[in-house]
């Protein structure tokens, strides 16, 4: 059963990288994961799970390695065995190998320098964002042979400033640390824009090619947002952003 027409949204990071956001739709979960989810924490069927994660691969066409997501900034080297432990950041620097991170509002990073054939999936929330998760890829990736002024990035579906809401201190706090990312929300209250903070720090890294595809999870339910589900006292699923080298 391959995935429908509309569960990946595929952005292209040029010849030989596959990359893309997974969407809700097209896996084997029943509400209220309902359909395509990633996720082994929050309560869905293992089975599933693994199901849902294999039509994923299929679609990226190699194998996937899959992190657990704990908001840091760990980089782990994608090794070709599926779980990839606990870490933030994974990178691919050998051909034929994958890597997905997991989300529900949390900022997923696909980055990629099609020349030196390395690539790296980041989970980029508030607390990995300001500790640096996005500029320990970079980094990896430099290590491997990449380069700043060759990559390409894209930022996929999250939330975005104006429904994301914090403290006033919470924003304060973020904002001595990435001044990009304070915002204010529709209804006039302190916010932080994620991506906007995402995008800083890749200009500032020397990436000029950076796709947003300016997707809102807090407001678009084709995607998973633990703060939509909070707040209806319901339990959701994860998306992936996934990127492999063929």
């Amino acid at each position: 059963m391959p995935l429908n027409d509309g569960a990946v949204i595929g952005v292209d990071l040029g010849p030989g990288v596959r990359a893309g956001f997974t969407t809700r739709h097209g896996g084997v979960s029943p509400a209220p994961w309902e359909s395509a989810n990633l996720g082994l924490m929050v309560d869905d069927d293992p089975g599933r799970v693994a199901t849902n994660r294999l039509l994923v691969q299929d679609w990226a066409g190699v194998p996937l390695n899959w992190g657990h997501q704990v908001h840091g900034t760990d980089v782990r080297l994608v090794d070709g065995t599926p779980d990839a432990g606990e870490c933030d950041a994974l990178a691919v620097v050998a051909r034929g190998r994958g890597a997905a991170v997991l989300v529900a509002d949390c900022v997923p990073v696909l980055i990629a320098d099609p020349d030196a054939g390395v690539a790296a999936a980041v989970h980029a929330g508030r607390r990995g964002l300001l500790s640096g998760v996005v500029q320990a890829a970079l980094d990896t990736l430099i290590a491997h042979g990449g380069v700043a002024g060759r990559m390409r990035a894209a930022i996929g579906p999250c939330i975005r400033g104006p429904h994301y809401e914090v403290p006033a201190a919470m924003q304060d706090e973020a904002a001595a640390i990435l001044p990009e990312t304070a915002c204010t929300t529709v209804d006039g209250t302190p916010g932080l824009d994620l991506p906007a903070g995402v995008q800083a720090i890749l200009a500032r890294s020397g990436v000029a090619r950076v796709l947003d595809t300016e997707l809102d999870t807090a407001v678009d339910d084709r995607f998973f947002s633990h703060r939509r589900a909070q707040r209806a006292g319901l339990l959701t699923g994860r998306t992936a952003g996934v990127i492999a080298l063929v």
